[in-house]
C-alpha cells in the first residue's frame, strides 16, 4: 500500500506546473501575512519563517489566537529552540495545562488537562502518528522534536475536525517535509544541541531545493545519543526507599542509597526523510517518505521482593511512513479550497531483554487519510465539511502478549462554521463517527473472535464577545462522544511497561460526556492575558483500577466504566515593566490546575498537581535573556493504589543570541532545575522508580538560511 502512495503521487507530481520566482503559500492556513481582526500584515524578511505564537495554523485559516475558543498555545520560532527535548511530551511540558507521563527520559507523552492517549491525541500535520504508543506508558510516540517547524495545541469547537472526544484538546506538529513554498534559490535548517544531564548529542538538518516548474525538492534528518540521565537526588521515592532500607536482603537494602544516575535510560535515535511537491497558483501536490529507528532503554522498575528480579528493558522501534498532502485553489463561490491529506506507515517495536533476547515484538500497520473541503467567505461566515478515515491492524507476539491481533477502523464527518460580526464571533462544530474494533480470536489469551462497533455524535459550539478592543470573552459548551480503544475492550494479559495484568471487557458502551469552558483573552501595547476555566460531566468513563488479585505475579488492573467529573483552570499573563537602551523588560506568569473524581471511586488517577511559573525575561533584537522559577505542589489527592508525590521547585535561565538578526542565526544557553532538586510528576506512571532530569545545561545552535 506504501508503494502504491508513492507510486501514485509521484505520477502526479510528474505533471507540469508554471514556475514561480516568488514565494506562494501552499496552503492558506499557513499564509503568515493574512491579515486578520487583531493581526496586521508583516513584511517578513525570510518568508520561510513560521508565524509567532499570536497566530493558530492549524483549522480553515490562520486565526488570532485571541479569536479562538478554548485555550491555545502555540510553540514556535525561539521559544521552540529554548523548549526542545528528545521527546514531545517533555518539549510541551511547560505550557498551560500540559504535564507529560515522563516514562524515563525516552517514552514521555502529553498530558492534557490530566488526559493522555485518545482523549488528548498528538498528530502530525493533522493526522496521526501511526504507532502503538496509545497502548502503554513505555510506548514512545513516533514523532521528532526536532524535525519540528511549529507545535499547537489546540481546543474548544476547532478541536472536533481531528478527533470525537479532545475535551483535553489535540497536538497538532507542523513540519516542513513536504514542502508548502517554493523558495529561490533554497531554504536550509540547522540545529546542533547538547545537553548535560544525560550528555545528549542532537543534530538535525533540513533543506529545501527548488529544481524546475514549481517543484520542491527536501530533504531531512536528524541524530540523537544520551547516556543514562543525571538526576538530582535519589532514584527511589522516599517510601519505596524506606522499605528497601527495612529489608533483611543486602541487595534490597542497597537500593535505598541508589542515586545520581538513573540507570538504563540511555538511548540513540535516527530519522531521515526525502520529499518533494509541486507548488504554484493553482495548488500543491507533494509527497514525503520518512524512516525512524530508535533504541532506547526503560527505567528499571526495581521490586522489594527478592524473589522477584528486576528487568533492564530495551525498546528497538522502527517505522518507515509516506505522507502525502495536496490542495486545490478551487476559487469557487462555495467552495474555495479542496484539502487531501493522506498517511500509511509500517511501524514495530521489539522489547529486549537485558539478555539481550527479545521477549515480545509489538506490529502494527495503519492507513490514514482527511478530505476537507474549505468554504469561501461571505459576509463574514467561512468554515469546512470533511472526511476523515483511519484504519490500524495490531498484532502482538512474545511472552508478554497482553492483546490478541486486532483490527480497528474509523470513519468521521466533520464540519465547522465561523461567523464573525466584529464584537461578536461565534463558533460550532459537529463530527459523526462510526467504529469498528475486531478481536480476532486467541487461545493463549482465552479470547473468542469478537466484534464491536460504535456510532458517536460529537458537537460544540461557542461565542466570545468583544469587551474592549482586544480584550475577548467567551464561552463554549461541547458535547463529546468517545468510543472505547481496542486496549479497554480486549485486553487480558500481562503488561511488563506498566507492570500490571491488564483485564478489558468487551461490552463496554461508549464514553460520554457534557463540557463547558470559559475564556478571557486580551493584548495589548506590552501586556498579554490568557486564562481558561472548564468542567466536564462523563458518563461511561473508562479507567482501569486494581482488583485485589495477582495473575503471573502482578496485580491485576481491570478497565471499568463510571461516571467522572474534571474541573480546572490555566491562565497565564505577561507585562512590559520597562525599556532600558535596546531591551524590553517583561514580566510573565502562569498557574494550571486540575481536579478530577471518579464518581464512587474517588479521585482519577495521575492528575497532575497545581502549578505555578514566573518569568523575568530582558528581550531584544539579537539578545534575549530570561530567567523563571516553576513550583510544582504536592498531589496527596490519590487514587487507593497511588502513592504520594512531593513538590519541587525548578529554577531555570536561558540566553538566546542571534547575531545576525532574528529569525536566521541563534544560539541558545539553557540551564534547567540550576539547584539539582530531586523532582517527581505525578501523572507518570514510573516516577516512583524514575525522577526527572537533573541540572541540565544546554547548548544549541540554529542556522538558517
Amino acid at each position: 500500500m506504501i508503494r502504491s502512495l508513492l507510486l501514485a503521487t509521484a505520477a502526479i507530481i510528474a505533471l507540469p506546473a508554471h514556475a514561480e520566482e516568488r514565494v506562494v503559500p501552499a496552503d492558506p492556513a499557513a499564509d503568515t501575512t493574512a491579515a486578520t481582526a487583531d493581526q496586521q500584515p508583516q513584511d517578513h524578511a525570510h518568508d520561510h519563517d513560521q508565524p509567532d505564537s499570536e497566530i493558530v495554523v492549524t483549522g480553515t485559516r490562520a486565526r488570532s489566537a485571541n479569536d479562538l475558543l478554548g485555550g491555545t498555545a502555540v510553540l514556535a520560532n525561539e521559544e521552540l529552540t529554548r523548549s526542545l527535548r528528545p521527546t514531545i511530551g517533555e518539549t510541551l511540558a511547560s505550557q498551560p495545562g500540559v504535564s507529560a507521563t515522563s516514562f524515563g527520559p525516552n517514552a514521555s507523552k502529553p498530558v492534557l488537562r490530566g488526559f493522555t492517549g485518545d482523549r488528548a491525541p498528538v498528530l502530525t500535520d493533522g493526522i496521526g502518528s501511526i504507532d502503538v504508543s496509545n497502548t502503554s506508558a513505555d510506548h514512545a510516540a513516533v514523532i521528532n522534536p526536532l524535525t519540528a517547524d511549529r507545535i499547537e495545541i489546540l481546543r474548544g469547537p476547532a478541536a472536533l475536525l481531528f478527533a470525537p472526544s479532545s475535551i483535553g484538546g489535540i497536538v497538532n506538529v507542523l513540519d516542513s517535509r513536504i514542502p508548502r513554498h517554493v523558495e529561490m534559490p533554497l531554504h536550509a535548517d540547522g540545529i546542533a544541541t547538547y545537553g548535560s544531564a544525560a550528555n545528549e548529542r542532537a543534530v538535525s538538518g533540513v533543506i529545501d531545493v527548488p529544481v524546475t516548474g514549481g517543484l520542491v525538492v527536501h530533504a531531512d534528518g536528524s541524530w540523537s545519543k544520551t547516556d543514562d540521565m543525571k538526576t538530582g537526588g535519589y532514584v527511589l521515592s522516599p517510601a519505596l526507599r524506606a522499605q528497601a532500607a527495612a529489608s533483611a536482603d543486602p541487595e534490597i537494602a542497597e537500593l535505598a542509597d541508589l542515586r545520581g544516575t538513573v540507570p538504563n535510560t540511555a538511548a540513540r535515535t535516527w530519522n531521515v526523510a526525502g520529499g518533494a511537491a509541486v507548488i504554484n497558483e493553482g495548488g500543491n501536490l507533494g509527497f514525503a517518505v520518512s524512516h525512524y529507528d530508535s533504541l532506547y532503554g526503560v527505567p528499571i522498575r526495581y521490586s522489594l521482593d527478592p524473589s522477584v528480579e528486576a528487568e533492564a528493558v530495551q525498546l528497538q522501534v522502527k517505522q518507515t511512513r509516506v505522507d502525502i498532502r495536496g490542495e486545490v485553489n478551487t476559487g469557487g463561490s462555495v467552495f474555495s479550497n479542496l484539502r487531501l491529506r493522506l498517511g500509511a506507515a509500517d511501524y514495530r517495536h521489539s522489547e529486549i531483554e537485558d539478555t539481550g533476547e527479545v521477549g515480545t515484538t509489538f506490529f502494527n500497520q495503519g492507513y490514514e487519510g482527511r478530505l476537507e473541503l474549505v468554504q469561501a467567505a461571505r459576509g463574514g461566515w467561512d468554515g469546512l465539511i470533511g472526511a476523515q478515515f483511519a484504519t490500524k491492524a495490531m498484532h502482538i507476539d512474545g511472552e508478554e502478549k497482553f492483546l490478541p491481533k486486532t483490527r480497528s477502523n474509523r470513519y468521521g464527518l466533520f464540519t465547522l462554521q465561523s461567523y464573525d460580526a466584529g464584537a461578536l464571533k461565534a463558533e460550532a462544530a459537529l463530527r459523526y463517527e462510526h467504529s469498528a474494533v475486531r478481536a480476532f480470536a486467541d487461545l493463549d489469551l482465552g479470547n473468542p473472535d469478537s466484534d464491536r462497533r460504535f456510532d458517536t455524535l460529537s458537537a460544540s459550539f461557542g461565542a466570545s464577545y468583544e469587551l474592549a478592543p482586544r480584550v475577548r470573552f467567551g464561552v463554549n459548551v461541547s458535547r463529546s462522544e468517545r468510543a472505547p480503544s481496542a486496549e479497554e475492550l480486549f485486553a487480558n494479559g500481562p503488561h511488563a511497561g506498566t507492570q500490571a495484568f491488564e483485564i478489558g471487557n468487551p461490552d463496554f458502551g461508549t464514553e460520554k460526556a457534557w463540557g463547558v469552558e470559559a475564556t478571557l483573552k486580551g493584548s495589548g501595547d506590552g501586556w498579554s492575558l490568557a486564562a481558561a476555566a472548564y468542567h466536564s460531566w462523563y458518563d461511561g468513563f473508562i479507567y482501569d483500577t486494581p482488583n485485589g488479585e495477582i495473575e503471573d505475579d502482578l496485580p491485576v488492573f481491570q478497565y471499568n466504566q463510571a461516571d467522572a467529573r474534571y474541573y480546572g483552570f490555566e491562565i497565564e499573563a505577561s507585562k512590559r515593566l520597562a525599556r532600558v537602551g535596546g531591551f524590553s523588560i517583561n514580566a510573565d506568569a502562569m498557574a494550571d490546575m486540575v481536579h478530577a473524581t471518579i464518581v464512587g471511586e474517588g479521585p482519577a488517577p495521575r492528575i497532575p498537581p497545581l502549578r505555578i511559573m514566573g518569568g523575568l525575561e530582558a528581550q531584544s533584537e539579537r539578545l534575549n535573556a530570561r530567567i523563571e522559577v516553576e513550583h510544582s505542589f504536592e498531589q496527596d489527592r490519590l487514587a487507593a493504589f497511588e502513592t504520594q508525590t512531593d513538590g519541587f521547585t525548578f529554577v531555570n535561565a536561558s540566553v538566546a543570541w542571534s547575531p545576525w538578526g532574528p529569525r536566521h542565526t541563534s544560539f541558545t544557553l539553557s540551564a534547567n532545575n540550576l539547584f539539582d532538586v530531586e523532582a517527581r510528576r505525578h501523572a507518570s506512571v514510573l516516577k516512583d522508580y524514575a525522577p526527572l532530569a537533573g541540572r541540565d545545561i544546554r547548548l544549541t545552535a540554529r542556522l538558517s538560511l
